[in-house]
């Protein structure tokens, strides 16, 4: 029987390795584009920047150091210089598309930093496994512009599974929408009409605001911003203010809101301030052909007829005045049920019978011509 030579039973000490084995190694040398391991076989392992991971210029010395072990796989027994190749990405891709099939299967909930924006979604990572988010599964709305997303760590779920294509898609909008269902049903089991909350301008239109109420969007009519006359909702709210609003009223899932707060009602005193004889001034806000509505007062507003200018003829009251001329009159009729206040300039300017002043009075429904107004406003 002969005796095994040293290089025989050193080599019978070392392992055989084959290609795709998983091995462990130690480091004994580290350089930024790769570290060179220990794996008990008769050459060293390289592990390589690209098969350490896809992510650009890494410096592999901030990764690893000598005397480290890392799980490793093997990609060739021979690189062709007598050295074994390894690859630590693939490995982490085969442990990762096992994590990804767990959580499709469970519906969990991911969270990973995008990776990158692409023209149509967002690209993440999770254990190596690139996952592909569509532009439209990323938000509930439409996102434009996904850059602001970019480096951003995002929670998201995978909506489909398909290693051998290698099609991992994640769907953010569900859980957006799901999050926003909750909200909506907390929100609706604590409020009721009468209550004033907290929102956020989410959108202005040219016939109101949308509020984000924390849940669900409350509609601010522009015949509720204010107690005065709102010509432009644009020029009064800017999307991010925040208000404090009174809900109107809830129909279903639909709010209306106001921010005519009672407290703040230019009618409570009216009647003192406005009472019949009394002389007022104010501004002459919009006019028709029949009549000019001054404005006492932010949220109360007089008609002051064309009958009711002046002691001659008038054709229409623009004859005679402007928008936004100031005027002195007296009030002739308050109706604070209706809310109608009627002036007159001819009373100041000469004594009449009451005979003449009653027949001169005239009553207009200003609500009807403010409601005449708004339908135009919207054609």
């Amino acid at each position: 029987m002969s005796e095994l030579t040293f290089e025989q039973m050193l080599e019978e000490s070392l392992k055989t390795i084959h290609t795709g084995e998983v091995v462990e190694g130690v480091v004994i040398d580290v350089k930024p584009e790769e570290i060179i391991l220990n794996i008990g076989y008769k050459s060293d392992g390289v592990l390589t920047r690209n098969e350490y991971t896809n992510e650009p210029n890494v410096d592999l010395t901030t990764i690893a150091k000598p005397g480290d072990t890392m799980e490793v796989k093997v990609l060739k027994v021979n690189d062709g210089e007598g050295q074994v190749l390894l690859t630590y990405k693939r490995l982490a891709a085969d442990r990762g598309n096992k994590r990804i099939e767990e959580a499709y299967n469970n519906r969990e909930v991911l969270k990973a930093k995008v990776a990158q924006v692409l023209d149509g979604g967002l690209s993440v990572v999770v254990e190596e496994v690139r996952i592909f988010i569509p532009a439209s599964l990323v938000s509930d709305t439409y996102e434009k512009d996904l850059n602001k997303y970019a480096g951003q760590e995002i929670e998201f779920v995978i909506s489909e599974y398909n290693p051998k294509r290698r099609r991992y898609i994640g769907d953010r909008k569900q859980l957006i929408l799901a999050e926003k269902a909750e909200l909506q049903k907390k929100l609706f089991e604590t409020i009721k009409p009468g209550d004033t909350v907290e929102g956020v301008v989410k959108n202005v239109t040219d016939f109101g605001a949308f509020i984000d109420l924390g849940g669900c969007d409350g509609l601010l009519h522009i015949s509720e911003m204010s107690w005065g006359r709102v010509e432009n909702p644009k020029k009064v709210f800017k999307v991010g203010d925040a208000l404090k609003v009174l809900i109107k009223d809830i129909s279903g899932t639909k709010i209306a809101l106001s921010l005519k707060f009672e407290d703040a009602n230019p009618w409570k005193g009216a009647a003192d301030k406005y009472a019949v004889g009394n002389v007022v001034t104010g501004k002459v806000a919009r006019m028709t052909d029949f009549g000019a509505f001054v404005e006492l007062e932010p949220g109360i507003d007089a008609l002051l007829h064309v009958s009711q200018i002046s002691k001659e003829h008038i054709e229409k009251p623009s004859d005679v005045l402007k928008t936004g001329e100031e005027v002195t009159a007296k009030v002739v009729d308050f109706n604070e049920v209706d809310r109608k206040i009627s002036l007159s300039i001819k009373a100041m300017l000469a004594p009449v019978s009451a005979k003449e002043e009653d027949a001169d009075v005239v009553s207009v429904d200003i609500d009807a011509v403010a409601s005449t107004e708004n339908a135009e406003d919207n054609e």
